[in-house]
């Protein structure tokens, strides 16, 4: 991992570099091509991750579970249609844990369970909110052309002060009684720092591109590749693309095919983020099922 995290860093200073050489339309179209490829990638092989989770279950049918999925997938683009105020909250709350698994689940061992699953959420969300805390008013015109309502306040300086204070506790403690090294500390105190500048010099979307791809999706990858074929080598990393390669192609013909129903009534951003939301429900889930099969693998 300390490949990636030098990769990460690297490439959000590039990141950076971007943000004050490029117009902001350009960012935003570098934007979505990165969330469309790898960051649409990385979740596109939950079928696959799910069959290697059930390879000793005798009775199970693979038609079956690609049935369960896209119903979950549908049942999750309807909730946000009919319902977007609480289907944007869940959203919420299934990507902030997500996001928090996903970058501590390998560092933290020793944790209580209860109070690991608490610090994922609390370290998904400070993400969330530090992204937020630079762009008040294009988060609350995406709450409104998503809900219908508008928020005066997002109560951020609050919010990240709890979070920033809950998680901090957490690494401070771990930190004394031995389960974490220092450096990891630092380092994380140190990524954070870079997280906020790249947040407060670029738009919503590019600050959302930059740690979504580069500190989630391509961590993940690898987490999946080397959960899928036992190892990251590259004809491993060419069998995953492959196999996602269908399915991504799917994901974007009915990104497509919602806008081309639902564009005469709803603006781009709310059918994105449904559509984004519809695929991070059932693929969190298939990420906590990955995570708890590493531990309990010899």
């Amino acid at each position: 991992m300390k490949n990636i995290f030098n990769f990460s860093i690297v490439s959000s200073f590039l990141g950076l570099w971007i943000t004050t050489h490029v117009p902001e339309s350009f960012e935003l179209i570098l934007g979505f091509i990165l969330i469309f490829t790898f960051g649409m990638i990385h979740g596109s092989n939950d079928l696959l991750i799910v069959n290697k989770i059930l390879k000793n279950v005798k009775h199970y049918s693979k038609f079956t579970l690609l049935v369960a999925y896209l119903l979950i997938v549908s049942v999750a683009i309807l909730v946000f249609y009919l319902m977007p105020s609480l289907a944007m909250i869940l959203f919420m709350l299934f990507s902030a844990y997500h996001f928090g698994e996903q970058h501590w689940d390998h560092r933290f061992s020793k944790l209580n369970t209860t109070l690991k699953s608490i610090f994922y959420f609390s370290y998904g969300m400070l993400i969330l909110y530090l992204l937020f805390a630079f762009n008040d008013a294009a988060v609350k015109s995406i709450v409104f052309e998503i809900t219908g309502y508008e928020i005066a306040h997002l109560y951020t300086p609050h919010i990240l002060i709890v979070l920033g204070g809950f998680v901090g506790l957490v690494l401070s403690v771990a930190f004394l009684k031995k389960r974490l090294a220092i450096e990891v500390v630092l380092k994380e105190l140190f990524t954070l720092i870079v997280l906020a500048m790249i947040f407060s010099s670029s738009s919503l979307i590019w600050g959302f591109a930059i740690y979504f791809i580069l500190w989630h999706s391509i961590p993940s990858l690898i987490e999946q590749i080397t959960f899928i074929y036992g190892n990251t080598k590259t004809t491993s990393a060419l069998k995953y693309c492959k196999a996602a390669v269908p399915y991504w192609i799917i994901s974007l013909i009915g990104m497509v095919i919602l806008y081309a129903i639902f564009s005469s009534e709803k603006q781009f951003y709310p059918l994105f983020f449904s559509f984004i939301a519809a695929v991070t429900f059932p693929h969190a889930f298939v990420m906590l099922r990955m995570f708890s099969k590493k531990k309990a693998q010899p």
